[in-house]
């Protein structure tokens, strides 16, 4: 199990060294988007809508958008010192709850707590004091530059921290449309769908609960796998990067290169073209014969 965090956690004047390990896991099947025509994957780059290019990692920047169209840009250096000053490799227990005084609306993930090195008296003794008080502790974490509000409990042998909203961050019931105030109910309307619920009432087992879309969904894939259905890209499909762009700019590059043609010449200026051509080749060639400089004398029109 992969190390995701290293700490310490710590209780009065008690400090346990610990790690934290992820608790669960994204089991959805993740589907890729495909080109119809050629089945190979359909890539997202960053482009700014306003200068209309492309933008490399080192032209963006951070900023919050205060109100509609208007942004304050904050730099890498001023996020890190405020990151650095709240960041602190502590889950600080700062109180002890009954974890019924807690509505599971804000608990958001969990994580193991496992001990670190030498930790293991310390951890056990907060494990069994936890469970001996049917308590849990809330405590203070910042997990990935996110100050998170947390609980502390026991989970089977293990101590777990569940990260929770803090309360501003779980919305208002009241703007929830439609809801009635107060419904008038019938008695026997009332004793029937209480004698439902007592019917349907069980002990939880996690166990015999499955996700049965996903199980559908993996079955369907692996059945085509193994009816050979699966695809590959073709040949055409290699990667090009602003092929309209590149082919204009050569395009314009070969016109631009292109020498205007000289104009048709007389019949009779181009007999006396052909003539001079002609002289000039034969007096070039006996130089080179006889080792010496001569003079080409022009032909009169």
């Amino acid at each position: 199990m992969h190390t995701m965090w290293k700490g310490s956690i710590s209780f009065g004047l008690v400090n346990i060294p610990i790690k934290l390990y992820a608790a669960t896991e994204d089991k959805d099947i993740k589907l890729r988007t495909l080109h119809k025509k050629c089945h190979s994957p359909i890539q997202y780059e960053k482009t700014c809508p306003n200068c209309d290019e492309e933008v490399t990692p080192d032209e963006i920047v951070k900023g919050y958008e205060y109100v509609k169209g208007k942004y304050v840009v904050l730099t890498e250096e001023e996020l890190k010192e405020l990151k650095d000053e709240h960041e602190d490799k502590t889950v600080e227990i700062i109180d002890f709850v009954s974890i019924n005084d807690i509505d599971p609306i804000y608990f958001n993930r969990s994580y193991f707590i496992g001990p670190g090195e030498n930790g293991g008296k310390a951890y056990g003794l907060l494990r069994e004091a936890l469970t001996k008080s049917g308590k849990i502790g809330i405590a203070e974490i910042t997990i990935r530059s996110k100050q998170q509000l947390a609980m502390v409990r026991v989970y089977e042998n293990c101590i777990v921290m569940e990260t929770v909203h803090y309360p501003d961050e779980v919305r208002n019931v009241k703007e929830v449309p439609s809801v009635p105030e107060q419904v008038e109910v019938g008695e026997k309307e009332l004793e029937t769908a209480i004698m439902l619920i007592d019917q349907l009432t069980t002990t939880f087992e996690p166990e015999k609960y499955k996700d049965d879309y996903r199980l559908a969904l993996q079955e369907l894939i692996e059945r085509k796998v193994n009816q050979n259905e699966g695809k590959t890209p073709s040949a055409e499909a290699a990667p090009r990067q602003n092929v309209v762009d590149l082919m204009s700019a050569l395009q314009a590059s070969i016109e631009k290169t292109k020498k205007p043609q000289p104009k048709a010449k007389p019949a009779k200026q181009a007999k006396a073209a052909g003539d001079d051509l002609a002289a000039s080749t034969a007096t070039t060639t006996n130089a080179a014969t006889a080792g010496k400089k001569t003079k080409t004398v022009r032909k009169k029109a």
